[in-house]
Formats: C-alpha cells, structure tokens, sequence
C-alpha cells in the first residue's frame, strides 16, 4: 500500500508531484502512517496469549521493565516492525558483550584501589615542604607537592600495571565482537530471506531529488527516464558541502581552544581566592567546569550541524539508502571531532608547557600543564562527564518523548471537543502518537559509545560499566517508544546495518592499528617511567618522585623553584630522557604494533565472516533450486 502511494502521480511528473510524502512535505495532508494492530495494553481479563495481537506480545514479553534481563524476541520485531528496526535491536546485543569487558574493567579498578597503598610513591604524601614547585602561572605563588597528595592517590586509580592488561583485552574484545557480529548479520539475513537484498537497485527516486533535479535521464538499468543531477552541478555541490564541513570543523577548533582558556582563566581565579582548599584544587575545579562546559558545547553544536548535514544532503542523493548513508558519514565526522577532539587534546598535546624562562604560549597565555595527579587523571574526568552526562541527557530526552506524546493526545482532544466518539477509532488513537523519525540518533549514540570504550578505555576502565547500565535502560526505553509511544513506521528491509558497521570498523581500526591505546599507555601514563626507574635504580620507587623534578634555572627567581620535568639546570634533556622515549617507542612499535596486531590480524583471518553451518545450508538451497529449474526446464520439453 506504501508503495502505490509512494509512486501515484498526483500532478505534472516533470515537477516531480508524485507520491504522498510530497504531499506531506507541502500541507495537503498531516500525516500517512500504517496502524498498529491494536492497543498495547493487556485486557483487564485473562486471555490465553494465542489471542493476544502482535503489539500486545510485544508489550507484555519484552517492552516492559521488569523484563531487562530477556533476549530480544528479534523474529517478532522483525515481523511486526520490519528487517531495518529489528537489525537495530538485534546489534543491541552489544549490551550483553559488555558484561564480561565491564567485570574485567571494574577488577582492573578495584586491584587499583588496593594497591594503591604500597606501589604509589611515598614522598609526595610525606615530602612536606621539601619540594617546593614552580608557580602554576605568572602571578601565582609557589606551591607545595604535598598538596596534591589526594589527587596524586585518585591518579593511580587510572594509572597502574592493571591497566596496560586492560587496554590489550579490550583491543581483543572489540575485534572479537565485530567478527561475531559479522557472523550474526549473516545468519539473520540468512533466516529473513533477505541476504541478496539491495536497496539502491529496487528503490525510486526521493521526491526531493526529483523535484531538484534539472534534467530527466535513461536509467541504464530499468530504461525508464529518471530525474539526473549533471556531474559538472554534482561537483560543485559536493565542493561547496566539502567547504562547510571543514567550516564547522574548524569552529569545533576554536571552541576547543575557547575552552582550554576557559579552563586557565577559572585556574587562576582559584589560585588568587587565597583559600588554601581552592588553591589546591584549581585544576581540578578548573578541569571539571571546563568539561561540563565543552559538554554543552558539544551538543549545541551537535544540533546545529544535523540541521546543517541535513540541508546539505537533499541536494543531491537519488535513492533513500543513498541518502541516509550520506548524511550518517557528515554527520558522524562532525560528531567524531566534536566529541573527541577535547580528549584527544588531553591524551596527547596537553603538557607541553617547555620550562620555566622558556614557557610556551596561546594568545599571550601560559600553555595548559597537566594537573596535580597527571593528565590521565585529567582525562577520566573528562571521559566520565562527556560520555556518562551525554548518556544521561539522551535518557532524559527519551522521557521528554513521553511528555510530547501525552501533550499531542492532549492538544488532539481539546480540537476535538465534545465531537469526540466515545470509543476513538485506531486511526484517531495512532494520530495522537509521535512521528518515528528513525534510527539515526539511536545508533549514533551507540557508536560514540563504542568509540569511547575503545579509544580512550585505558584512561577510564569504568567506561564499559557505565556503558552496560546504560544500555540495559536503553534497550527498554527504545522498546517501549516504538511498540507504545511511536506510530507504527513503514516496515523496511535491511540485509546488515548498512554504514553503521563500516564507522565501527574505523572505530575498532584507529584504537588497534593507529596504536591510540598504545601511545595513551607511553605518553600519557606513568606506568613506563615508573617501570624504567624501577628497572634501573630502585624496585621499591624510593627517591622517584625527586628524579622525575628538575631545578629551574638559575636567572628564573631567587629560590631553587621545581617542576616536573627530566631536563638539567639548564633546560636541557636528560639521558633518562631519551632513553625513556626509547623505551616508549619500543613499547609502542614491538608489544602493540606487532603482538597485538597480528594476533587480531589472525583472528581476522582465521574466523569467517559466514558460519560453516550457514554456508553449507545457502550451497544446499542453491544446489536444490538449480535441481527444481533442471526438472522443470525438462517437464516443459
């Protein structure tokens, strides 16, 4: 029905008026949605549940709370919403992939937290005033390392032994999932007929593009005259999007700097309350302001830039399938940057800082230095209220889908009136629902999720812990929105995911073959110094915390002021220096680059992407079919 109604001219074909989204999109009508088989809500008595309808099986078997601990009934989704949904919720089997990577992330925690105790180094807690640091700017006063003895403490929590095992099984786990997720698409697409499916050969033109589209061509396919963009105005359509996206890139930039100099600007406030608390915590207070500041900019400038992706997509995007895969890929490059330049940024470039008589600058300010407890420390924070608050807002936004939809049935009986039935038809009771706007804004989230928990995991091993118990409550709230709060949307077919899965191998791709994990590890943890100094001078770490200080020069001030740093008096590096970047090279190059990589590569290579038991049952159904075409070839001769 969808199809005629999609394809039925109602106007000049040349203007591409045609089909009833067209007539949606300019008011002739307010809505064209299929009905749901009825109410959701269980009769009031009891029913065998052979004569409950579909949405009702729904509802009672899987929509409802106290049923987080069900797989998910995908043969029923399938046939009640269609392939493309019940893939949705098919890759929502992640969630049970979390548990074991969220078990092993909260021992590597809690080992963090027993050992904290006797592997961290003793003398900043007991040092006193004996190490007297370097001002944090340049009207700030001397401080000393003593003061940070709580933060130092919270830093091992992120940064010790447990945490190099961590990132190496979670490179493991996410090459694992990906095969079998392979494996399982195979299989579903397999069991719902549609393995040879493809949506660019069996779908229309959009309406949009029909309408834009300045000339009408053959398609060499089909043979029929189909609406055609010429590739000289599809180039310089895709030049002008290209430019706007690099645009919008480089305001992600300059919110990024934008913040790091909100991040100095509240520091040295801290510093200059002359409250000794304060002035302790700067970085701290400074450093979570400054996240919950990028969060909000993150998702203002998320919006913004899916309403701009959007308009840049209708352009030129023949097919639906077309489309939506053209507009995933702007909008998650946007979103790849926006979300992750900021840990990025503290992973990998913050620290610079030079030495003192040689300070770096940004705009006339002092380059960031690490906090107190180290910039991985820094990064956790950051991870924990970028993803868990992103988490929290997008939940609260699925309960604000509950409030539209009570205010439209609300709005709906007051226009209404006393006109209204007694007993509303299915139509009247479906109009009153929200419009599904699909799946979009529900993978998305889960792909960023992904990336956190793969990228940026060694800094945060809580990560695949909150991740889980988010998606335990996700996995309910997107059950009972589309089978309660949604109108029923046309059903689509799907072999896989569709781009979705490409993203999540890049994703997988950057965190094992880039080495991201591994130079997080080198760069950013303390755990290789630790083990070099541990290596060549004292197992116990006695003394490390004076070998990683340096002395400022002589011209700087009057007193012997220290910063972090292996340089000599003046300025200059160290042998311990270079041969720790050695050491962080080779750590690098021979354990990730090499162990790690070529044991997924194997893994790759060893397990198919189709299971044997599948790949014998497709040969054995092609082998009967070419025996069924033989006998009847041989009966009509």
């Amino acid at each position: 029905v969808y199809e005629i109604l999609a394809r039925t001219v109602y106007g000049k074909r040349r203007r591409a008026e045609v089909g009833v989204d067209r007539l949606i999109n300019e008011g002739v009508y307010k809505a064209a949605f299929p009905l749901h088989e009825g109410p959701f809500q269980l009769p009031k008595y009891g029913v065998c549940p052979e004569e409950l309808n579909q949405r009702q099986v729904l509802y009672h078997y899987w929509a409802r709370w106290y049923k987080w601990y069900k797989y998910q009934p995908l043969d029923h989704i399938r046939e009640y919403f269609g392939e493309k949904i019940a893939f949705y919720f098919a890759w929502l089997f992640y969630t049970a992939w979390l548990l074991p990577a969220a078990v092993v992330g909260t021992l590597v925690f809690v080992s963090g937290v027993m050992s904290m105790g006797t592997n961290m180094p003793k003398e900043i807690c007991k040092s006193g005033g004996s190490y007297l640091m370097c001002p944090l700017c340049n009207t700030c006063k001397a401080w000393n390392m003593s003061d940070i003895c709580t933060m130092a403490k919270m830093g091992y929590l992120f940064d010790h032994p447990g945490t190099v095992f961590f990132s190496v099984f979670m490179s493991f786990w996410a090459v694992t999932f990906l095969e079998y997720w392979k494996r399982k698409m195979a299989t579903l697409a397999h069991h719902w007929d549609c393995m040879d499916f493809h949506e660019e050969e069996q779908e229309r033109p959009r309406p949009e593009f029909a309408a834009m589209a300045p000339t009408m061509e053959q398609n060499p396919v089909t043979g029929v005259k189909e609406p055609y963009f010429p590739e000289k105005t599809r180039l310089s359509r895709m030049f002008t999007g290209s430019m706007i996206i690099i645009m919008m890139l480089c305001v992600v930039m300059i919110f990024l700097v934008t913040v790091v100099m909100c991040r100095g600007i509240i520091s040295v406030m801290m510093f200059h309350t002359g409250s000794p608390v304060l002035r302790t915590e700067a970085g701290t207070i400074a450093n979570i302001s400054g996240s919950i500041v990028n969060l909000g900019l993150i998702l203002l400038m998320g919006r913004v830039y899916t309403a701009l992706a959007e308009q840049l997509t209708k352009w030129m995007h023949r097919t639906q399938t077309q489309y939506d895969n053209a507009f995933i890929f702007k909008v998650f490059i946007f979103q790849f940057v926006n979300f992750y330049s900021s840990p990025f940024y503290v992973a990998f470039f913050k620290g610079f800082v030079g030495y003192p008589t040689n300070y770096g600058t940004l705009f006339g300010m002092r380059n960031e230095d690490c906090g107190p407890g180290g910039c991985l420390i820094e990064l956790a924070q950051q991870l924990f209220i970028i993803m868990v608050g992103k988490q929290l807002i997008n939940n609260i936004q699925e309960f604000i889908i509950k409030m539209k939809a009570w205010h439209q049935k609300h709005t709906l009986s007051k226009v209404l009136g006393g006109k209204a039935s007694q007993e509303p038809r299915r139509w009247e009771k479906d109009y009153q629902l929200v419009e599904c706007e699909g799946l979009f804004e529900e993978y998305l989230e889960m792909v960023l999720q992904f990336g956190f928990i793969t990228i940026f995991v060694a800094a945060f091993p809580l990560a695949p812990l909150f991740a889980l118990l988010n998606n335990w409550v996700e996995i309910r709230l997107d059950a009972h929105k589309f089978v309660c709060d949604y109108r029923r949307p046309v059903a689509e077919r799907a072999q896989n995911i569709g781009v979705w899965f490409n993203i999540l191998e890049a994703l997988s791709h950057l965190s094992v073959i880039a080495n991201l994990q591994a130079f997080l590890i080198a760069f950013t943890s303390e755990f290789l110094p630790r083990l070099l100094y541990q290596y060549k001078y004292d197992n116990e770490l006695h003394g490390y915390v004076n070998f990683t200080l340096a002395y400022a020069p002589l011209n700087y001030t009057e007193f012997p002021l220290c910063y972090k740093a292996y340089r000599d008096n003046n300025g200059n590096y160290t042998l311990f220096y270079w041969e720790l970047l050695a050491v962080r090279l080779g750590f690098i190059i021979a354990f990730e680059q090499h162990l790690v990589f070529f044991v997924l590569r194997a893994i790759d290579w060893i397990v198919p992407d189709v299971p044997e038991s599948l790949e014998l049952k497709i040969k054995r159904e092609r082998y009967l079919a070419k025996q069924a075409l033989a006998e009847n070839q041989e009966a009509l001769l």
